[in-house]
């Protein structure tokens, strides 16, 4: 099922329809979507931009106990350099992995995701591992040198920028009373 006829019989776009992946143990099935990304993929300071293009490629296989489903999804990550502030624009990828459970399964493990009728959600597969992955500190590049402490300018565009002469207010007193031990 394509990504608009999903849409259009009230499926999320995330969702997978399975009726061509027969339950044989062995079977597998590609998938590949381009989504519009969600709005609440993101964290503080970098995240996916809503609407943008988001792409999902997997491999779907029928195992016993369910639908084992491994792929990845490119997009591109939008934001800010928790050192500089600078603006960041740049493809990021994630990988995921998962066992969808066919209904009426026992297993051991409750928290594991399940096939609904002949559907699987990818969604909270995907943000998983999008969002987890996001960097909580971003940074433009790996050796931003961030801004200067008492001016605030960009020292990744004059990395020998420094404030040596300028004299701390707070110990004038001192540095005068040194200079009158000396004479």
């Amino acid at each position: 099922m394509s990504a608009a006829a999903s849409a259009r019989s009230g499926a999320g776009p995330f969702v997978v329809d399975l009726r061509d992946l027969p339950r044989q143990p062995g079977q597998a099935k590609s998938l590949e979507r381009r989504l519009s990304a969600p709005s609440d993929w993101a964290v503080a300071m970098i995240g996916l931009k809503a609407g943008q293009p988001l792409d999902l490629v997997c491999q779907l296989e029928a195992v016993g106990e369910g639908v084992w489903v491994s792929g990845r999804v490119d997009f591109g990550l939008v934001g800010q350099c928790s050192r500089c502030l600078t603006e960041i624009d740049r493809p990021g990828q994630a990988l995921f992995q998962d066992l969808f459970v066919y209904p009426g399964r026992a297993v051991e493990d409750a928290d594991l995701a399940r096939v609904v009728g002949q559907t699987i959600d990818l969604e909270p597969l995907a943000r998983d591992a999008v969002v987890l992955d996001l960097p909580l500190a971003p940074l433009c590049r790996d050796d931003c040198l961030g801004l200067c402490a008492q001016c605030g300018a960009n020292l990744n565009d004059d990395p020998r920028h420094s404030h040596t002469d300028a004299v701390d207010e707070r110990w004038v007193g001192l540095s005068q009373w040194v200079q009158s031990q000396s004479e």
